[in-house]
């Protein structure tokens, strides 16, 4: 009893510095200085209050996301789509955690050890802001660097496993990139905004890291 209770102790403080570690990181500013134009490429950031992804539009002058991610890879492909959400996470958790309460043990550990990633991509029709997605405009070579980003993380243009989504919306592609606890889903949408040259947090692994970023 007195060695679980010192392994819980310690288990305690390695989360709580990790928490802490994670607000100072996602803290710091990258991109500082950075101001959001009056006009340009809207886009959306939107989390669960775990988890976030970018909401883009299917179609500008800088990229038509149908080639790459075409709604026929989805079982409601004939809606008049005009956004994609696109997000990427650890594998076992987007294919066997459908809702909280799926999530197991062994799940957990493997992405904190470090596992294979997948790409989640859904589609929406006319998409509005609300708290927990937000509106965030781009300059049209900002947005053009933010594409150029995701294209380089996401195979496009390479041949790719597909996995069947949760809804009639979504689906799942293979990706490249290993997901730890260094490297998470929040982290990778707060990568790819500073790529674009959004100012956003250094290091994002909770999604209030890359949330507090965005105005609301």
């Amino acid at each position: 009893m007195r060695f679980a209770g010192k392994a819980l102790a310690w288990l305690a403080l390695a989360l709580g510095l990790f928490v802490l570690a994670g607000w100072i990181g996602s803290s710091i500013p990258r991109n500082s200085g950075w101001t959001e134009p009056d006009d340009g490429i809207a886009i959306m950031v939107e989390t669960n209050g775990v988890h976030t992804a970018l909401v883009l539009p299917l179609v500008t002058p800088q990229k038509d996301w149908r080639r790459d991610f075409p709604a026929s890879d989805i079982e409601a492909s004939d809606a008049p789509y005009t956004h994609v959400s696109i997000s990427w996470g650890q594998r076992e958790v987007f294919l066997e955690t459908e809702t909280w309460a799926d999530l197991r043990l062994s799940t957990v550990w493997h992405a904190m050890a470090g596992s294979d990633a997948l790409l989640h991509v859904a589609h929406y029709i006319r998409p509005a802001p609300a708290a927990d997605i937000r509106r965030l405009t781009l300059r049209a070579h900002e947005y053009a660097r933010l594409v150029a980003a995701i294209e380089a993380q996401a195979r496009i243009g390479r041949q790719r496993r597909m996995y069947p989504g949760y809804y009639a919306q979504d689906v799942f592609y293979e990706t490249g990139g290993s997901y730890h606890l260094g490297n998470t889903c929040n982290q990778w949408t707060g990568d790819i905004l500073a790529e674009a040259g959004v100012e956003t947090g250094w290091w994002t692994p909770f999604a209030g890291g890359v949330m507090k970023w965005i105005p609301d």
